[in-house]
């Protein structure tokens, strides 16, 4: 028995009550204002310290680096990670050594998640085989049977209609969705940074917008033709809003996500060639970033995904010519959220919640916590009362690479449940 107390959570209405929440062989079994009474004397006590009780979040989007780079993350490391951040399903992408381009690959990862996550962690399959192949597909369905989460080659576009197109007739049959970073390598052009007044004030190369948007502008059609789920990575674009607001609107099976780098900050907010701005796709303009957070208030975006991608110190040391895409975000991003949006009344605090834990569940078919009796406890316990610093030394990430060291925020991370077990307490 684990016994939760003096917690908050939200009503119909959006307003706080208090509550006590008492929970049984991995489902919520009682829900009052006082239940002392019901408490056995060998439960587990877990003082809320008046924070926000919310359903597990969940994140579909995380690089956890197992196989073949584990002195950036591992699943035991990551998966404590996410706990931290309140997060109590997280999926995790393919770009690794092996790649689960084969059952075999698959099942051996999904070995390791049972001996060493506390939380749950699905695992993609790629598209094509070696993760960037555009002529070797894998076996989906043999894929499929294995567990495979979704088919993504995330870290590389697919870069020919052709292949796409037959990638999600392939997908479509197995029922699940096809997963894209959206990157036309022709119009790179060496960039690292956003195309924009600050990359050249900087000296660096830019990365048109258009490599993005105009990958995507394809890909709908394709899943149009193809009937697949078609789910885009990490948005960053106000071109890519509109390509995706107009598929929407033409019915086309089109779901999104944005990370939180995108909502909080711009290439202007780039102080210097320091590689804890660099990710990809980039910081892009203000007017991009305006175009995210209207993207989420008008429902064209779906849902907040972290695109944690944690690297070492060493590897992020050379700037943006030399150094990695990618920076860490699970143990900090509904922190951030609620602090710069929730609180500055931008967006609801049930808005926050249903984009980071019920748009996912529902879109992917994925365990979703419910706070009613019955429900799975897959919960998070927020301080979001008090007021803390984010320190690299806290992480317990084996990366720091990260662009919001020494923020101030609100809403650390007070406790996660995961399947009645504490995951994490701080």
């Amino acid at each position: 028995m684990l016994y939760l107390k003096n917690i908050k959570t939200l009503d119909e209405n959006q307003k706080l009550y208090d509550l006590e929440v008492i929970i049984e062989d991995q489902k919520i079994a009682h829900l009052g204002a006082d239940l002392a009474s019901f408490v056995s004397e060998d439960a587990t006590v877990i003082d809320g310290q008046g924070g926000l009780l919310t359903p597990g979040l969940i994140d579909v989007h995380v690089h956890l680096r197992e196989p073949g780079g584990e002195h950036k993350e591992t699943i035991a490391s990551g998966s404590r990670a996410a706990a931290r951040g309140g997060f109590t399903t997280v999926c995790a992408m393919p770009n690794l050594n092996p790649v689960p381009d084969n059952p075999e690959t698959l099942t051996s990862i999904y070995d390791t998640i049972a001996q060493d996550a506390v939380i749950d962690v699905r695992q993609y399959a790629t598209i094509t085989k070696d993760l960037n192949s555009e002529t070797e597909f894998v076996d989906y369905q043999a894929l499929a049977d294995a567990g495979a989460f979704a088919f993504t080659n995330d870290g590389v576009g697919v870069q020919t209609a052709g292949t796409m197109y037959l990638a999600m007739q392939e997908a479509a049959k197995t029922g699940k969705s096809v997963v894209a970073h959206t990157e036309d390598n022709s119009l790179l052009f060496g960039g690292v940074m956003h195309e924009g007044e600050r990359n050249k004030e900087l000296g660096l190369p830019g990365m048109l917008q258009l490599t993005e948007s105009t990958q995507i502008a394809r890909d709908v059609l394709l899943a149009e033709a193809t009937g697949a789920h078609y789910h885009v990575c990490h948005i960053s674009s106000k071109e890519t809003v509109r390509v995706i607001r107009d598929a929407k609107s033409a019915g086309i099976n089109v779901t999104c996500e944005v990370s939180p780098h995108h909502l909080l900050l711009a290439d202007v907010d780039i102080p210097g060639d320091q590689a804890e701005f660099k990710m990809n796709p980039p910081l892009r303009g203000i007017d991009d970033r305006n175009a995210m957070i209207e993207g989420l208030l008008d429902g064209t975006v779906d849902m907040i995904a972290t695109d944690h991608a944690p690297h070492s110190s060493e590897e992020k040391s050379g700037g943006f010519m030399n150094s990695p895409f990618g920076i860490t975000g699970i143990e900090t991003s509904f922190q951030l959220l609620y602090t710069n949006f929730v609180r500055e009344g931008i967006f609801t605090l049930a808005q926050l919640v249903d984009w980071m834990s019920t748009k996912p569940a529902e879109t992917f078919d994925l365990p979703l916590g419910e706070i009613r009796v019955g429900g799975l406890a897959n919960l998070a316990i927020f301080a979001i009362e008090e007021k803390s610093v984010i320190k690299a030394e806290d992480f317990i990430s084996k990366s720091t690479n990260s662009p919001f060291i020494d923020w101030e925020i609100y809403g650390e991370t007070i406790a996660t449940i995961y399947q009645g077990e504490v995951a994490y307490q701080r």
